[in-house]
């Protein structure tokens, strides 16, 4: 594993407040070659992490002599963090694989919000406010009732949002990581075909996961619409018990149809395009409707944006606002950042 050797090496590291050799080691050990077999330990294994921890605590003590350091970070450290600290000064091997099983190796250890584009980065974007979507409190509440659910543990039904631009899908979706234990892996459109590799990481984690689809819209043609189309039909390779499927649509069939109906008597063939290219929203047992806004709702999502009533004339520049982009709370929130 790589070790930072220098305090230069320190500057990149998502470091929390305390002494920073000490949890930049835990990091390392989150990140280790092994950390992904330690959820699963065998005794040889329980041999190699005992030698690693007798030969970092040791180099720790070395960093700590050599450059003392005080506070790098700013913020609090996480429970996985000051746990792996332990095992190290410990030098308990069982300790850190109760760490990696409760937890999960890195990024899932530290971090609730992910992106998968053949690999897995932790991410960061700004979190909504719980009251930033106004007109829409029945969807919201059966979104967040149905993901409650998942995260219990109880059954669970994958989810599709569906609407047009600028109606707040993508800030309902993000809007359940306020949800204690909400874990999120948003899916990079490029990154489809390779979800079954995403999928088996994710069912060793100990944690739950909404994987995120946003914009969704396939092609039936296309190699990865059958990796999904797989997954929401429960085949051999369908998300494991952990995994909640979220998608956004503009799309209420998500799929783009090509050409016209077989007629009767086509070759056979032609009928089994035809049933590729059935709405992939039927695969979905919960979708949510987010229609447009109207005037009297457009200028309300102002108005609730602002935190105040609109003059008449902020009512008039509003809709004139709203002329060329059209009624809709992303359009209603620019239009009152512009007055803030």
């Amino acid at each position: 594993m790589r070790l930072p050797q220098t305090p230069s090496d320190l500057l990149d590291l998502d470091l929390p407040r305390g002494e920073p050799w000490g949890y930049a080691f835990a990091q390392c050990l989150l990140r280790a070659p092994w950390a992904w077999r330690a959820l699963r330990p065998t005794p040889g294994l329980m041999q190699l992490i005992r030698q690693d921890l007798e030969a970092l605590s040791q180099e720790l003590e070395q960093r700590r002599t050599a450059y003392p350091l005080s506070d790098l970070g700013e913020r609090p450290p996480h429970p996985a963090e000051e746990e792996a600290l332990a095992a190290l000064l410990a030098r308990n091997p069982e300790a850190l694989t109760r760490v990696l099983q409760t937890h999960g190796p890195y990024p899932f250890a530290l971090y609730r919000a992910f992106r998968f584009s053949g690999e897995v980065y932790p991410r960061t974007f700004r979190l909504p406010r719980e009251d930033e979507l106004i007109g829409y409190e029945a969807q919201l509440e059966a979104l967040k009732a149905n993901a409650l659910r998942f995260l219990s543990g109880k059954p669970a039904l994958h989810i599709l949002l569906y609407g047009a631009r600028g109606t707040g899908k993508s800030t309902a979706a993000k809007s359940l990581l306020h949800l204690p234990q909400a874990r999120m892996v948003e899916v990079e459109p490029k990154a489809l075909a390779h979800l079954e590799n995403l999928l088996e990481r994710l069912a060793l984690v100990p944690h739950r996961f909404f994987l995120f689809l946003d914009d969704l819209s396939l092609d039936p043609e296309e190699e990865a619409f059958h990796h999904l189309k797989a997954l929401l039909e429960g085949s051999l390779e369908g998300p494991p018990d952990n995994v909640l499927l979220l998608a956004t649509s503009n799309r209420r069939h998500l799929v783009r149809h090509q050409g016209e109906n077989p007629l009767p008597g086509a070759d056979p063939s032609a009928w089994d395009e035809l049933q590729d290219t059935l709405a992939l929203s039927e695969r979905f047992g919960l979708v949510l409707t987010f229609p447009p806004f109207d005037k009297t709702l457009y200028l309300k999502a102002v108005a609730h944006h602002l935190g105040r009533s609109l003059t008449p004339e902020e009512e008039r520049e509003a809709l004139r606002f709203a002329l060329q982009k059209g009624f809709s709370g992303r359009v209603a929130r620019q239009f009152a950042l512009s007055l803030l």
